[in-house]
This record gives C-alpha cells, structure tokens and sequence, in this order.
C-alpha cells in the first residue's frame, strides 16, 4: 500500500472512530441526562436528631411515604444529625454532591446551619425548613404554631394546679435547647401564659436531654426546697421523663408536670399520674405538608396556597410559612387524640406496668 492510500486509510479510520466516539458520547449523554433528570426527582431530608422518638420512628417514613405518594420517581435521601450541629452542615455538602434538587430540614442549630443553607441555595436547591425556622434563605418553612405550642402547656398546667394557681406558688421552668427557635417561642408562649399568676422560681435550659433536665430539676430542688415547689414546666416529654424521675427520688409526687411531642412514654406517664399534660402535634399533617411543600418545589409549581404566613427567620428572612394547631393531652382527651389519630393503640398505651392505671382511667 502507497503512503497515499495509507494516508487515505488512517483518514477514514479516524473518523470512523471520532463518529463512534461521538455516538458513544451522545449515548453518554443520555445516560447523563438521565442522571441528571434521577437527581431531579431527588429530595433530601435531614432530621436534628435521634434522642427524640419522633424523627425516626414518625417524620421519615411519614415524609417518604407522601413524597412517594406525591411523585411516584421521586427519591429521597436522608441522614440525622444526632445532635450535632457540624454533622448536620457536613450533610448539607453531602446532599450538594448527591445532587438533590430540594433540602427539607430540621436545623440542629438554626443559626449554625445558615452558611450551609447558603451554599445549597447558591447552587440552585430550594430549601424547605421543617418544623425548625432555619437561618438563611429558605424557601419554606412548616411548623405548628410555637407560641400556641407553650400557651397550651402554661395553661395545662394552671389548669392542673387549679386552686392552687396563685402569685405565690412556685413554678420550675426547665426550657428546651436556645439553639433551637422553636425552644424561644415555647417559652414566649409559656411565659405568655403563667407571668402573674405563678411564681416562677427557677428556670433553666434543659437542652432537650433528660439527663440535663434532671441534674436542673435536682438544683432548683435544692434552691427552693421540695415542699415549696408547687409545679414543673418542662418544654418536651423527653425532659419531663428526667425530671419525673428526679421528683420521685425526691419523693415529691401529685404536682403537675408539662411536657411536649406525645411521646409514648409521655402519654405512659399521664396514665400513671406522673406527668399532668403532653402536647400533640400530628405527625402526619406536618410530614405530609413538607412532602408536599417539597414536591411542589421540586415541580416548579406554586406554594402560595400552601404557605400562607409569612415569619421573619433569625437571619431576617422572610419566609413563606404553613403552621398547623396543635393540641394539648390531658388523661381526659388521650382516646380522643392520640388513639383516634392511630398514633398509639390501647396495647401500645396500657403494657403490663400500665394495666392498672390504664383500666383506672377508662382507656381499657
């Protein structure tokens, strides 16, 4: 073969390959592109923590159930901070590069997550915050009404103090974590309430543990002396169990007790007397509505008719907001709320510790 006809030859070869090179390309691209349109349909979900119930036990498969039911190829990715605000921003980034289109979270710190909530905007995600008003841009927030969540408690507990609900009556406030905003608009609202018709003796953040709560229950026992303290705020159920513990070791029994969530162990301890009132806010209604906030996000459709409020965050965002009404427990009210909603069966409620009390107050 002549150099010329060589050069011929490798010339068709060339573009032969360059063409088949190309079409693999193109078919690449698809695969891109359908890459592309899988991390479209891809929401991530980040909860603050794994110490209270409710995260994974109710809001995940809650929230994955409705996006599913929404968005039948909709994906969703999750991680929980397990209280660690850095852990949460680090999965922020994570949620970046996995390519999800819209971040639905919880903020372990509200003000610590608000550089990570930046950077997720700035790269083209919407953000929506559940349940916890975020720092930053985002683009929704659904939550239940905070305030009203501790005007119930405050009442709950003047109502279970009656009589005995006067300016001298010593009242211990143990609060919830100041880094989440929630925990301010608890006390806004309890304060609301109890200012000027209790003494509030003693107050201190619990930071939503119950091992905290009970080391702050324990002090303000010590300070204002066992005999004196008429009643307990504890702004969730999961610090009310540390502080009835605390009580019971001090042999302090018959005061009422607040608490938050309905938490199983929470509505346990209302049978058995050793709480006097929780707060319900249905799981369902706030999962589904963040599922749909997300999927209309995602869809590029409106949210107006869904978020119909507007709250101003800690950074001075506004924010387009969905609140729902929450609901306070009595002994009274648990067949009527918890058990109507399914959230708990009678089984679930009355175990063998419980039988007693549960058949006491008519639930078996």
């Amino acid at each position: 073969m002549n150099a010329t006809m060589r050069r011929v030859v490798i010339g068709t070869a060339a573009v032969s390959m360059a063409l088949s090179m190309a079409a693999c390309g193109k078919a690449g691209d698809k695969d891109s592109d359908s890459s592309s349109s899988s991390g479209d349909k891809t929401i991530g979900l980040l909860l603050p923590d794994s110490v209270t119930a409710r995260y994974e036990k109710f809001d995940k498969p809650l929230f994955e159930a409705k996006v599913k039911d929404l968005c039948a190829d909709c994906k969703v990715e999750y991680a929980n901070a397990a209280g660690d605000a850095a852990k949460q921003a680090q999965q922020v980034s994570s949620m970046i590069t996995k390519g999800v289109k819209v971040l639905v979270i919880s903020a372990q710190d509200s003000a610590a997550i608000k550089s990570s909530i930046q950077t997720a905007v700035d790269k083209g995600i919407k953000v929506v915050a559940y349940d916890r008003l975020a720092q930053g841009p985002v683009s929704a927030y659904v939550s239940f009404d905070n305030v009203k969540v501790g005007e119930l408690q405050g009442q709950a507990l003047l109502d279970a103090l009656g009589s005995k609900a006067t300016t001298k009556s010593k009242v211990v406030m143990i609060n919830g974590d100041d880094a989440d905003p929630n925990a301010g608009q608890f006390k806004e609202g309890a304060h609301k309430t109890l200012d000027g018709k209790v003494d509030i003796a003693y107050e201190q953040s619990g930071l939503w543990k119950d091992t905290v709560a009970a080391q702050k229950m324990s002090a303000a026992i010590t300070q204002i002396g066992a005999k004196n303290i008429a009643g307990v705020y504890a702004a969730n159920d999961g610090m009310a169990g540390g502080i009835a513990n605390t009580l019971k070791g001090a042999k302090i029994s018959g005061i009422p007790l607040t608490g938050q969530d309905a938490e199983l162990a929470g509505i346990q301890r209302i049978v058995a007397g050793t709480q006097s009132s929780t707060v319900y806010k249905a799981f369902k209604p706030e999962a589904d509505a963040a599922a749909q906030l997300a999927v209309n996000l995602l869809e590029g459709k409106d949210i107006k008719s869904l978020a119909t409020q507007e709250l101003t965050s800690g950074s001075g965002n506004k924010v387009p907001s969905q609140l729902l009404t929450p609901v306070s427990v009595t002994k009274a009210n648990i067949k009527d709320t918890v058990i109507k909603d399914g959230l708990y069966t009678v089984a679930d409620i009355c175990t063998a510790d419980y039988a007693a009390a549960c058949k006491t107050a008519g639930l078996q």
